[in-house]
């Protein structure tokens, strides 16, 4: 190659690199900010129970924010308690003889606890007292919900550095696979001794939470390593953008999917990410109430990626040599 030739291509290098980091910046800030920056509440359900026509003025009271509450109407207290632990509603409103209770459960989601609080309040009438009760409290140890949702991105994290790592060091077919889900396994029992025996900020089965952590850990790890099996080394690149870039955002830990834009929350649990949150806040705190749709998202994300691994693999190998091929191939020259 020329000299010119070599400065041309070395120019194209830098300017690519100078567009692509802005491309990037602007990428990462609208995945992440955008959805932070429009947090409010869209068809987030809430229960109410009561008398027939309080029940009713209750109603109304939440459908003046258009859009915002799905309210689903409870014959008494006894069963909107029922319909939070089975996390049907994030909180309800019940009225009787003895005056009004707000039902939450900051283990669903502690933002969505306090803005229920706050909006009930406010339309309260002027003097009347609101007893607050925690139905389903979150774990002693994060009654903040922030280490569940600092543990997303780690676990994002430790799942593409599976399938990035069993990529670039070559680990193909069954092999890979093994490795993936031996690795995903282990990050779910430590996860699960941090985050639930050390730190206590989860508080269900010991077991169903490992397995939901490494579930998670296999389902990221696998889509990273069947994408780079189907496409090569882009397909890592690929892998990021959906797990960390739009998953992790998306996820809605922080607060809630119903908090966040329509699309956005939607999109979000149907990622690992996602999925996983939600999963992992129902068998902690609910018994396993819910658990079902997160557990089957993440287990199509894992089967999906395992098999892509395994079967990318053979459709990648590279292809046999032609003999007339071969034959034209230059024959290096015996020494001596």
């Amino acid at each position: 190659m020329s000299a010119n030739a070599t400065a041309v291509d070395a120019g194209r290098r830098t300017i690519a690199v100078m567009v692509l980091i802005p491309v990037v910046v602007a990428l990462t800030l609208w995945a992440f900010a955008w959805p932070a920056a429009r947090t409010a509440p869209r068809d987030l359900p809430i229960g109410v129970a009561g008398p027939a026509t309080v029940a009713t003025a209750l109603e109304q009271d939440f459908a003046r924010h258009e859009g915002a509450f799905e309210v689903h109407r409870y014959p008494d207290g006894t069963a909107a308690r029922a319909a939070i632990q089975d996390r049907d509603v994030y909180g309800a409103v019940v009225v009787t003889p003895g005056g009004t209770e707000l039902l939450t459960a900051s283990a669903a989601s502690p933002v969505v606890a306090g803005l229920l609080r706050e909006a009930v309040t406010a339309q309260a009438p002027e003097g009347t007292r609101i007893q607050v009760t925690d139905v389903v409290a979150a774990p002693a140890g994060d009654p903040r919900g922030a280490v569940l949702s600092s543990s997303l991105l780690p676990l994002a994290l430790a799942g593409a550095a599976a399938g990035v790592v069993a990529t670039l060091l070559g680990l193909r077919g069954g092999r890979a696979a093994g490795a993936l889900a031996g690795a995903a396994a282990l990050a779910g029992v430590v996860g699960a001794a941090l985050a639930h025996s050390w730190l206590g900020a989860l508080g269900g089965n010991w077991w169903a939470e490992a397995g939901v952590l490494g579930l998670t850990v296999l389902a990221i790890g696998s889509t990273f390593a069947g994408l780079a099996a189907l496409v090569g080394k882009p397909g890592l690149g690929l892998g990021a953008l959906l797990m960390i870039l739009l998953g992790n955002p998306f996820s809605g830990v922080a607060s809630a999917p119903e908090l966040l834009p329509t699309a956005v929350g939607t999109l979000g649990q149907w990622l690992p990410p996602g999925a996983a949150g939600s999963a992992l806040r129902s068998v902690s705190s609910f018994d396993g109430a819910a658990a079902g749709g997160p557990l089957l998202v993440l287990a199509l994300w894992a089967v999906a990626g395992l098999t892509a691994t395994v079967l990318g693999a053979r459709l990648r190998r590279p292809e046999p040599i032609e003999p007339a091929a071969a034959a034209a191939a230059p024959v290096p020259a015996r020494a001596g």
